[in-house]
C-alpha cells in the first residue's frame, strides 16, 4: 500500500459522506481504521483513538501519546497527521479543536459508548450515525491490491482443503480435524484462524456449529466450513465431503447444492441487485423440494473482516459494481440428519464473476 493508495481511499470516503450530507467521518479502532489509513493499534484499551476526516482539514489521527510511535509506524505511508494526547488531559477538547462545531458525522460501528458520549457532550451542535447506516458500502467496492489479497487467502484456503480430504476422518472427533484444518490454515500463510467448522452427520444440519466431540463415523456427511486471515485479509470456504460411498439421497442433495451454487454464481453481473443472487440459489433449491430447508441468506461480503457489506440477501437492492467480493454459499439442512453446503468467493467483474476459491465443487469421498 502506498500514500497515493491510502488517499485514494480517504478522499473515496469524504466524497461518500458528502454525498450522504455528512460533515465527515470520525473513525475507531476496528476494520474501517485499518482499510482507511493503514492502522491497526496492538491494544485497543478505554483511552481514545480517532481518525478525523473532514473535506477542509488533513487527516488527523488522535492518538494516546504513549501510543503515537505505534501509530506513526502503523500509518506507514497514510498521508496523515499524527497527534498524541497526555493522561489526564481532556481528549474531547483535542476533538473540538480539529472539528466543526455543528453539523452530522459518521462514526465508526465500533466507537465505545464512552467516546460517543464524550464528543456529544463536548460538542453539543453535533449529531452521529454509525458507519453501516449512512456508509454502508464504504469497503464494498475492492481496489486491484485488495483483490489480489483476497485471491491470495482463498488459494491458501483452497490448498488447506486439498491436504484436509487427505486425511482420516472416520473415528477421529470433529474438533481433531477443526485443530487440523487450523494448524494447514497457519502452514499455508495465514496469520489469524478465525473459524474451523466441522459438522458432521447431524451436526452438518446446523450452519454454525461449533467441532465438538462427536466422533465421526463411516456414513457421514460432514461439512466443512474454515477461514481467516492472510496478509489482513479474510478467507472463507466451505466443502461437504462424505465418509464413504454416499447414498443415492445424499448424491441428490450434495447436486442440487451444487447447481445452486453454480446458478447463483452465473448470475453475478454489474447491475444486479445483491437480492437477485439469493433468488437464483433459492429458486434451485426451491423446485427440487428443499426450500424450507435452506435457512439463511445466500451470501455476505468480505475483505478485512470475514462479514460485511454486501448481502446476497432477499430484499437488498443493491446493484453489484466491479470489485465487489463476496460469499455464494447456499446449503440445504435437514433436521437431525444432515447438511450440505458449498461456498466460494467470487469477486464481480466488468463481464460477470471470477471465483476466488477453485477447489472442485462435486462430493468428494474420505476415508
Amino acid at each position: 500500500m502506498t500514500l497515493v493508495d491510502y488517499s485514494v481511499r480517504m478522499e473515496r470516503a469524504l466524497r461518500a459522506a458528502a454525498e450522504a450530507g455528512l460533515a465527515g467521518l470520525i473513525v475507531m479502532p476496528g476494520p474501517d481504521l485499518a482499510h482507511l489509513c493503514g492502522y491497526a493499534p496492538t491494544a485497543v484499551t478505554e483511552r481514545l483513538t480517532a481518525l478525523l476526516l473532514t473535506p477542509d482539514r488533513k487527516a488527523r489521527l488522535l492518538v494516546p501519546v504513549l501510543e503515537r510511535p505505534e501509530a506513526e509506524a502503523g500509518v506507514g505511508g497514510a498521508p496523515v497527521d499524527v497527534t498524541g494526547w497526555m493522561d489526564g488531559n481532556d481528549p474531547y477538547e483535542d476533538i473540538a479543536e480539529l472539528l466543526p462545531a455543528e453539523g452530522r458525522f459518521a462514526i465508526s460501528d465500533s466507537a465505545w459508548a464512552m467516546h460517543l458520549l464524550g464528543l456529544q457532550r463536548k460538542l453539543p451542535g453535533t449529531s452521529y450515525s454509525a458507519f453501516s447506516e449512512v456508509l454502508p458500502m464504504l469497503r464494498a467496492v475492492k481496489d486491484g491490491y485488495e483483490v489480489d489479497r483476497l485471491a491470495a487467502a482463498g488459494a491458501a484456503a483452497d490448498a488447506t482443503f486439498e491436504r484436509i480430504v487427505e486425511m482420516r476422518f472416520s473415528g477421529r472427533r470433529e474438533r481433531e480435524v477443526a485443530d487440523d484444518l487450523a494448524a494447514l490454515l497457519l502452514e499455508h500463510g495465514h496469520s489469524q484462524v478465525d473459524f474451523t467448522i466441522v459438522g458432521s452427520g447431524p451436526n452438518g444440519a446446523n450452519p454454525h456449529h461449533d467441532s465438538g466431540d462427536r466422533i465421526i463415523e463411516d456414513g457421514d456427511m460432514v461439512v466443512l466450513d474454515f477461514g481467516g486471515l492472510k496478509d489482513g485479509y479474510g478467507s472463507d470456504t466451505t466443502r461437504t465431503v462424505h465418509v464413504g460411498e454416499p447414498t443415492p439421497e445424499e448424491r441428490k442433495i450434495h447436486e442440487v447444492v451444487r447447481e445452486a451454487q453454480q446458478a447463483a454464481f452465473e448470475a453475478v453481473r454489474p447491475g444486479a441487485a445483491c437480492q437477485d443472487i439469493d433468488r437464483v440459489a433459492r429458486k434451485v433449491i426451491g423446485e427440487a423440494g428443499y426450500g424450507e430447508y435452506f435457512i439463511h441468506r445466500t451470501g455476505h461480503g468480505i475483505g478485512v473482516t470475514t462479514h460485511e457489506p454486501p448481502y446476497m440477501v432477499e430484499g437488498e437492492h443493491l446493484p453489484l459494481v466491479p470489485g465487489m467480493c463476496f460469499s455464494i454459499e447456499p446449503g440445504i439442512y435437514l433436521p437431525g440428519r444432515f447438511g450440505v453446503r458449498i461456498e466460494d468467493i467470487v469477486v464481480c467483474t466488468e463481464t460477470g464473476a471470477r471465483r476466488l476459491n477453485n477447489t472442485a465443487r462435486e462430493l468428494r469421498i474420505v476415508s
